[in-house]
């Protein structure tokens, strides 16, 4: 579940999310009393819905991240759920105040002739700085089925509107904000030029504090009659999602790990960044094989003293005590850990929160280059949702989401996964799993794509700014784009997987098949969230802005296929006009984005099933023909001239070896954004959270 959100109703409102008692306001037309609409929406987005009645406001707004002010009003001028008093105490104001300014989202509803109704929205908006105006707009041309005080709002481009083409305001009263919060105030809808009162606020929102406010003139737009108009249920979810982005309470309460005072941990970590200096690249001990041998006995005992703690591990543990053995008998040669890699199978146990110990002499890809010796220890992160999903529609065994509780330096780098390829071992073995840090994942996506957006000046969809407020959620998304990418890999037109083949060939094949795993997860979400999948919606942003803005710019130029993969997205969204970059911003037509997105997998796809009736050498320059026609090759480049300045007549290596390393380099704008982001890039190594 996403954030609670609390509706009032403890304060006589007009309107009800329960079906019954918007029944009881008016018995004749219960839609016309009725948010139960609009809380299904939200309940199907994932959102928890409570309704606030007897309990005080202090325990209510402790209990949620959204409250929902309803309109109330004395019952002489509207029919009411009869329960409490349409004003607030002076208490409660202060309350909520303060709640917001600790991080709550407040939605508030304002109405036609406010003063009337005897209710408090006019004062808690003024606490706000945004005066609500006693009046009933009017406007006899930018209308809603030609009555005149069913207005139509002019709305702001911003990521509030995103996907919001029209809304009416039906006898709405209007705001003024205040000159003292005009700085982080922000009129999302205003009445038009032809109004009265003209161009003034219908719908505003604000930061405050940690929190956020939206108030809103007008609580029809939403109600049950009327939250299918125009897009109005789209800016409803919109709104909400958006004051609910106001920090992640998840990642603030996060437990301490037992590892920062367990001592046999502790004896392990300092065992293990004593013998990795006086490893060479091989993993081996040349030179101070007296000095190592006392940390290897030091692993092996700190080791034997953890099993009590990883008593499923109990076999594998042992195992690996007896390779730190063997290593040492072998007087630190070439170690080999292939008889406790091969005892090592969380596959077999996914279990929500189950820890797991692992200390392999390795690399880490995108980390370490040397097999030294590390020391982790893994969460596995196993939600009943997840299970379902592999289970039913995505069946991936090898699958193994995972966290970080703690690890040694090679993972104090950009490293986020565990594959047991990259271990030292004799031979080649098959391989069962494969392990994703979620956590890294999200905790660098949101630190970037947050940098990124600010300084390219993009405003951001309200779903885009909820998954930078959560981590929690980011994590889950993450887990879910990377079981659909996965599975991806084995499904559909392939006439080759790079990643299992191991061949040799040129990297801009493997960006393509990352390219078509991420488009295809993309494609899939649509499906995913028709079924209820909450999480769907927010997999499309972090695939769309992970691939636009940190991978282009992460790591080095050589051969960086995951980099070329974001570049090709930029190059399509931009030829097709749907990314612009204009004036120093960077903005997107959301309206045009998802159906450009799976046109370019559809592009792919077409790519590969007419692979199948190509040599391997002619894919590949069909592959290079298609990757060129959107970005730019290297001036340099042998493949962009032709297949008449290639080998094609040699050995297939020859003409591999004639690809540039940065065979397609970044277009300006990526150079410029990789100079701005270099210190928000290099501070997110190691990060988790």
């Amino acid at each position: 579940m996403l954030a609670r959100v609390t509706f009032d109703e403890s304060h006589r409102p007009a309107w009800s999310t329960r079906p019954e008692v918007a029944e009881q306001i008016n018995p004749g037309n219960p839609v016309d009393a009725g948010y139960v609409k609009a809380a299904n929406v939200l309940r199907n987005d994932g959102f928890e819905i409570a309704v606030h009645t007897t309990e005080t406001l202090a325990d209510a707004l402790k209990r949620s991240k959204v409250f929902v002010a309803l309109h109330s009003s004395k019952d002489e001028f509207e029919s009411t759920t009869k329960q409490g008093h349409p004003e607030f105490t002076p208490t409660e104001i202060d309350e909520l105040v303060a709640w917001v300014e600790a991080g709550g989202g407040l939605v508030l509803f304002a109405e036609t002739e406010q003063l009337k109704y005897g209710n408090s929205a006019g004062v808690i908006a003024e606490r706000f700085g945004i005066k609500v105006q006693n009046v009933t707009v009017q406007d006899p041309h930018s209308n809603y089925k030609e009555v005149a005080t069913w207005v139509l709002g002019d709305l702001i481009p911003t990521g509030l509107t995103a996907g919001v083409g029209q809304a009416c305001f039906y006898r709405a009263g209007a705001l003024e904000i205040q000159q003292s919060v005009a700085a982080n105030t922000f009129v999302v809808a205003a009445t038009s030029a032809t109004a009265t009162p003209a161009s003034a606020p219908l719908l505003a929102v604000q930061t405050h504090g940690r929190g956020r406010v939206a108030v809103i003139a007008d609580s029809d737009l939403f109600g049950d009659d009327s939250i299918d108009d125009l897009d109005h249920l789209t800016l409803w979810r919109n709104l909400v999602t958006w004051v609910a982005a106001t920090g992640d309470s998840a990642a603030e309460a996060k437990e301490a790990s037992w590892t920062l005072t367990d001592q046999n941990w502790l004896a392990l970590e300092r065992a293990v960044e004593a013998i990795r200096p006086l490893q060479a690249k091989d993993g081996s001990v040349a030179d101070e094989k007296a000095a190592a041998k006392p940390h290897a006995l030091a692993m092996m005992g700190a080791i034997n003293a953890l099993i009590p703690k990883f008593e499923h591990q109990r076999e594998h543990l042992e195992a690996t005590i007896k390779d730190i053995e063997k290593w040492i008998d072998s007087d630190f040669g070439v170690p080999d850990f292939l008889d406790s890699l091969l005892l090592f199978r969380p596959d077999l146990n996914r279990s929500d929160k189950l820890e797991n110990l692992v200390v392999f002499p390795m690399y880490t890809q995108n980390g370490n280059p040397n097999r030294n010796f590390e020391a982790v220890v893994a969460r596995t992160v196993w939600p009943q949702w997840i299970n379902e999903l592999e289970s039913k529609q995505y069946h991936n065994p090898a699958f193994v989401p995972i966290e970080f509780v703690a690890f040694t330096k090679g993972y104090d780098t950009n490293s986020a996964v565990l594959f047991p390829e990259t271990v030292a071992t004799r031979e080649l073995a098959k391989f069962f799993w494969g392990g994703i840090f979620c956590d890294r994942e999200a905790a660098r996506y949101r630190r970037i794509t947050a940098s990124a957006s600010e300084l390219l000046k993009l405003a951001l969809p309200a779903d885009a700014e909820y998954l930078l407020a959560n981590q929690s959620v980011t994590q889950e998304t993450y887990m879910l784009w990377d079981l659909v990418h996965d599975r991806a890999h084995s499904h559909g037109d392939l006439p080759f997987d790079p990643f299992m083949i191991k061949q040799r060939m040129p990297y801009w094949m493997y960006a393509l098949e990352e390219l078509r795993c991420d488009l295809t997860t993309y494609r899939e979400t649509a499906k995913l969230e028709a079924q209820g999948v909450y999480l769907a919606r927010f997999a499309r942003y972090a695939i769309l802005f992970d691939r636009l803005f940190r991978f282009p710019i992460t790591g080095d130029r050589h051969r960086n296929y995951d980099g070329l993969g974001g570049q090709i997205i930029f190059a399509h969204l931009h030829k097709q006009g749907i990314l612009h970059w204009t004036d120093n911003t960077l903005s997107l037509e959301w309206d045009r984005l998802n159906d450009s997105m799976v046109e370019l997998c559809e592009m792919v796809e077409e790519l590969y099933r007419t692979g199948i009736d190509r040599s391997r050498l002619a894919h590949w320059l069909a592959s290079y023909e298609f990757v060129s026609g959107l970005v730019e090759p290297h001036p340099g480049s042998n493949w962009a001239k032709g297949v008449d300045a290639l080998p094609v007549n040699g050995e297939l290596r020859e003409v591999v070896d004639l690809v540039l390393p940065d065979e397609f380099p970044l277009n300006v704008f990526y150079e410029a954004l990789r100079k701005k982001l270099a210190p928000e890039i290099a501070a997110t190594a190691g990060i988790t959270a």
